[in-house]
């Protein structure tokens, strides 16, 4: 039995092989070791998905792809949580990027890029990642991704710049007041997945003069500080995996072809495309 799991800031996919072939599927909240030590990792799978942790005795293999998982000390909280768990499995821990390149790539070269609840980007030269200067967080970084969004749609609210229509929209459907924001973001865990949640609006209000602006801005921000960092973006595919770039796909083609950006594959899960690369490599 093998098990691969994807996991972002937000949540985490988990798809298990059966003896019999069929796959079963499991999800938890996100396991991103810069936000979770190992202790809590450990809860979260045994407290959300105990009937995949029941498993434990058979799962031969595992191989866990996660934001978060780049950097050796990151790695090691991964991996001995899991090890704890799982203490008959074979254990891989890497990045949620080189799940990405699995996933769209294959065994091609090109640029993967995450846009769900941050955003991250690498080249994958059709064997491995080469993770570049990106990835800074939501604080520094995550253009384009769901934090920057729900980051700007925030801001706008509190200072009074949004629209007198949709800013009646966003407090109706959150409630939401400088107090709040203040203490969720500063004071509580987890403030980018508080963020990110507040992208979905923007599906609310997709056709408006605003919104529109406000993914576009965002979604050029990520192309011209990501993706044209590698001078010979133009040459390759640049593939994309996330929700935001899902959902918000025909900006971001737009976008793209504004910039010469040349699009592959746009999944929003790529769990599914993840196992069958693992179990296609292991044949």
């Amino acid at each position: 039995m093998i098990l691969v799991a994807d996991s972002g800031s937000s949540k985490t996919d988990w798809l298990l092989t059966l003896p019999n072939q069929e796959v079963q599927q499991f999800r938890t909240s996100g396991l991103n070791p810069y936000f979770l030590t190992e202790k809590e990792i450990v809860k979260i799978i045994q407290e959300q998905v105990p009937e995949m942790v029941a498993f434990a005795a058979d799962i031969k293999e595992i191989y866990f792809f996660g934001a978060g998982c780049s950097s050796p000390d990151r790695h090691e909280i991964v991996s001995n949580a899991l090890s704890y768990l799982f203490t008959k499995s074979y254990i891989s821990v890497d990045s949620d990027l080189l799940g990405c390149a699995y996933a769209t790539c294959g065994h091609e070269k090109g640029l993967c890029c995450v846009l769900g609840t941050g955003s991250n980007i690498s080249f994958f030269d059709g064997e491995d990642i080469h993770e570049g200067k990106h990835g800074l967080g939501f604080v520094l970084g995550d253009e384009g991704g769901g934090t920057w969004f729900g980051k700007a749609l925030i801001i706008d609210f509190l200072y009074g710049n949004m629209p007198q229509e949709i800013c009646e929209l966003f407090n109706d459907e959150f409630h939401l007041d400088k107090e709040i924001v203040i203490k969720k973001v500063y004071q509580t865990p987890n403030a980018n997945s508080y963020l990110a949640s507040f992208s979905k609006f923007l599906s609310n209000i997709r056709t408006t003069e605003y919104a529109q602006s406000l993914l576009h801005k965002g979604l050029l921000e990520f192309i011209e500080t990501n993706v044209k960092s590698y001078p010979e973006y133009h040459n390759y595919k640049c593939h994309f995996v996330g929700s935001i770039a899902y959902v918000f796909s025909d900006e971001l083609k737009a976008v793209c072809k504004q910039n010469g950006v040349h699009v592959g594959k746009i999944i929003r899960q790529p769990i599914h495309d993840l196992m069958a690369f693992i179990l296609s490599r292991n044949d």
